[in-house]
């Protein structure tokens, strides 16, 4: 019986076989009124039932008999736990739908308060007993939201009725135990998850524990996810949300995939002929979304057994506001509009576009190509207005997108404005706004105001969003405005002000941010008992800026073993950790910091640096593959991949490095590392693989050819060149003559250069080099069958050495004795002979061809 009732309570609604059967499930139980109240979507008449008030308060002595040394929290779960324990057993099923309808009321209320609207007020001191209430209901909140701060993270200060958010806390995570009848309160902790950690200041790694745990928990619930399809399709979705906020990229990804999988949907980006301004005469291509079913019609039973919520009407939904530019049309008009015209899509196929559209959105980067696809996804589901929380979670991305743009600044402005103002419209009721809520995750009302402020911002209107901000008590943003208005003293008067009202860490870390000053980060840090985050997390900052990197780390490491799951302060630690040359502690920062991000390219590539500075190469080239995957463009992490490679001996990589290096650099050039290469291959040595580098031969003369052609001044270049073609001692004649032809660039490059003449020693590398240019000249024309090309190469390299042999007796002759330098003698007397060689060589092959 109790899955009879829980399945319908998680769906939101009966169907017609299920409404016949209901009342006579839930008649005459104590649960049964709370229930109805329930389905109607009046959670007021639950929180104020005579069973909740009798669970909540009890006769009043046994409630103060010890809620004066106990919190509000610890008070909760007693009461909880004492009804649940303190009934006849034949009655403990009733009492668990009676607390399921508690939890249940109790997000359903919290989430119209902050989310969906219309405002809900429920007064606290109706639901606890007086004991419990003195001296003054301020301190009660204040300890409610204490109750509710999570791994140093605190909750918004405006968030309405926390008391919900604790009740149904209390209920979940502390009292589910107690409740073996019922199958699907995981599924209601997740609910509360996803509400608990949107208003929280950061990530919470508390939350992530527990969704997982009852994510794995609802997913053994196989049968019902199998006969119920609708319901399974919703719950992969607020997984898929669930993964994204933790950054957990690869569960979120399998879980849309089968969500589409479960929806029989084809979901593709196309392109299709069509227009987008009022005088376009030509169809062109445009980027649109394209759905269809893979089942055009799901048998009748199917529809019975997984139901899906009925459409809201289009009057109870916020408006839509058109464009109304002069030359922009509202949506792209499509020359064959009837070839991609989306099937009449229900509430969970909707959301599933939602859902794919949010994975793709944070799996790529802010680009204008990604904004033109997320918007063919939003025009997609904004074509057929159904669901209150559909429709506000495409509207509210549409106008992130479109606020950047001239011609759609406006519509952005008006459309939030509308969404800030439906929250109050009591026309449409909480019941249809709650439809769908859950695998959508709609923004926070007070999300989408500051949105509203961010565009007036954006459009210089600065005072008039300082006044929201100031009504939101986002005091950051307060506080950039009023720096924005070169008010810099307000800014300190603004958040002194608040601090006489009432004295809060997040307050004094925003007065430490403006004086730049640690007293006030060590007075957060005190006041909330050495819990908050934030403050190890700025005072460290400060550190960092001024340069005091033993005491940022240690800030850091204190901040970051409060709140694990503060990717910036990753980040953050691992550069300071450079800067103390603590090696080990920056390659743990980074690899938590790809851990919650893996696609961020500098991390990875700063975890490469930490490894290399390790002396741990081949975990630093793994990692530089993963930056590389990330950011293809970033010529740096490219040059330490190509350094590491050359390093390990993995000269394949070494080689494409090289090349896209080139791509990316018009003057890359590494001598160095072309010098490794050519000896590795010439030599045929093993490289990391244990492939011989000889089979890259070809590769290689492909790059050498690539850089002699852009450098072709370098003389070392040429010379590499040479070398690779064996430096004219090969087998291969062929191979030879172009050696040969590469070391007399290689002489005339560096002849030219200038400076070397004056230094004996350079000049006498110059003559040895010449020498071997002339040995492998000699060598090659002996070779030759055509004796008009071999006397050329004679010629040609006898003219350059003796131009040579002249400058060295001009520039290094001793005045007294008339002769060489000693140091350069040898070498001259080698250039010399090598002359005549060349000279008696050309005067035999004149007499041949005569």
């Amino acid at each position: 019986m109790p899955l009879d009732v829980e399945i319908p309570v998680l769906r939101g609604f009966l169907t017609p076989s299920e409404a016949a059967g209901w009342k006579q499930n839930i008649s005459g139980a104590a649960a049964g009124s709370l229930l109805e109240s329930l389905m109607e979507g009046d959670f007021e008449a639950v929180l104020l039932s005579h069973q909740v008030l009798d669970l909540l308060t009890g006769d009043g002595s046994s409630s103060s008999s010890s809620s004066e040394d106990e919190d509000i929290e610890a008070y909760l779960e007693r009461r909880v736990l004492l009804y649940l324990t303190c009934g006849a057993n034949n009655d403990q099923t009733n009492r668990e739908l009676v607390v399921m309808a508690l939890a249940v009321s109790c997000l359903h209320m919290f989430a119209q308060s902050n989310w969906t609207g219309p405002p809900a007020s429920i007064h606290i001191s109706d639901l606890l007993p007086s004991a419990l209430l003195s001296p003054q209901t301020q301190t009660l909140v204040e300890a409610i939201h204490s109750s509710l701060l999570l791994d140093g993270e605190s909750v918004y200060s405006l968030v309405a009725n926390p008391f919900l958010l604790l009740l149904a806390r209390v209920i979940l995570t502390k009292c589910s135990s107690k409740m073996d009848n019922l199958q699907l309160l995981p599924w209601w902790t997740l609910h509360y998850i996803n509400l608990h950690q949107q208003i929280l200041e950061a990530c919470s790694p508390q939350l992530l524990e527990l969704a997982k745990s009852s994510m794995d928990k609802v997913l053994k619930c196989q049968s019902l996810l199998s006969e119920h399809k609708n319901l399974a399709i919703q719950f992969h979705l607020e997984c898929v949300y669930t993964n994204l906020t933790y950054y957990e990229y690869k569960p979120a990804k399998e879980h849309i995939k089968k969500a589409e999988e479960l929806s029989g949907l084809d979901i593709n980006m196309t392109g299709a002929l069509g227009k987008r301004t009022h005088f376009q005469q030509k169809y062109l291509a445009q980027l649109i979304l394209e759905v269809k079913r893979k089942q055009d019609q799901p048998h009748q039973k199917e529809e019975e057994a997984s139901p899906t919520p009925t459409p809201t009407p289009l009057s109870r939904l916020p408006k839509d506001c058109s464009l109304g530019d002069d030359t922009v049309l509202d949506k792209i008009n499509l020359e064959e509009p009837d070839q991609y015209e989306l099937p009449d899509l229900n509430g969970e196929e909707q959301a599933v576009i939602l859902g794919l559209c949010t994975d793709f959105q944070k799996n790529n980067p802010v680009h204008k190509l990604t904004s033109e696809e997320l918007l063919a996804f939003t025009s997609c589901i904004l074509s057929q207005p159904k669901f209150w929380a559909v429709e506000v979670s495409a509207l509210c991305l549409r106008t992130k997108l479109e606020k950047g743009k001239t011609r759609c600044v406006e519509r952005a402005m008006m459309q939030t404005q509308a969404i800030v103002d439906h929250f109050e419209d009591k026309n449409c009721p909480v019941t249809e706004r709650l439809k769908l809520f859950y695998c959508c995750q709609a923004p926070t009302r007070w999300v989408v105001q500051k949105q509203l402020a961010s565009l007036l911002t954006d459009l210089g209107c600065i005072s008039s969003a300082l006044l929201m901000y100031e009504k939101l008590e986002l005091w950051e943003d307060v506080v950039i405005c009023y720096e924005r208005l070169g008010q810099h003293g307000k800014a300190e008067e603004i958040v002194r002000q608040e601090l006489e009202k009432k004295e809060t860490p997040s307050l004094y870390c925003l007065l430490g941010d403006i004086l730049r000053d640690h007293q006030y980060y060590d007075r957060a840090w005190e006041l909330s008992k050495r819990r908050s985050a934030r403050a190890m997390r700025s005072k460290a900052l400060l550190h960092l800026q001024n340069k005091e990197f033993k005491q940022c780390v240690d800030c850091f490491e204190q901040s970051v073993k409060i709140n694990a799951m503060q990717l910036g302060v990753w980040f953050s630690l691992g550069c300071a950790y450079f800067a103390i040359e603590g090696y080990e502690g920056a390659a743990r920062a980074f690899q938590r910091c790809v851990g919650l991000e893996p696609d961020n390219a500098e991390a990875w590539n700063n975890l490469s640096t930490a490894y290399i500075r390790l002396r741990k190469k081949e975990k630093a080239f793994r990692t530089l593959q993963e930056a590389l995957k990330c950011n293809y463009e970033h010529w740096q992490i490219w040059e330490n991949f190509i350094t590491v490679s050359i390093d390990i001996g993995d000269f394949a990589e070494t080689i494409k490095s090289y090349h896209r290096l080139m791509e990316l650099r018009e003057n890359y050039k590494d001598i160095e590392i072309l010098q490794i290469l050519v000896r590795a291959v010439a030599g045929n040595m093993t490289d990391s693989q244990g492939v011989q580098a000889g089979t890259l031969l070809p590769k290689l003369k492909e790059l050498l050819g690539r850089v002699s052609s852009r450098h072709s001044s370098d003389s070392e270049v040429w010379q590499q060149y040479a070398l690779l073609y064996g430096d004219g001692h090969s087998a291969d004649p062929e191979d030879n003559e172009k050696a040969q032809q590469f070391l007399s660039k290689a002489h005339r490059c560096e002849v030219q250069k200038g400076g070397w003449e004056k230094d004996p020693a350079l000049f006498k590398e110059v003559i040895q080099r010449a020498v071997a240019m002339g040995e492998v000249t000699i060598s090659c024309s002996k070779k030759k069958s055509n004796s008009k090309e071999a006397l050329q190469m004679l010629s040609s390299t006898r003219l350059s050495l003796r131009s040579l042999a002249t400058k060295a007796k001009q520039m290094h002759t001793d005045v007294a004795t008339g002769q060489v330098h000693a140091e350069l003698q040898d070498g001259v007397a080698a250039l010399e002979q090598v002359i005549t060689e060349l000279q008696e060589l050309s005067g035999k092959l004149r007499d041949q061809s005569q």
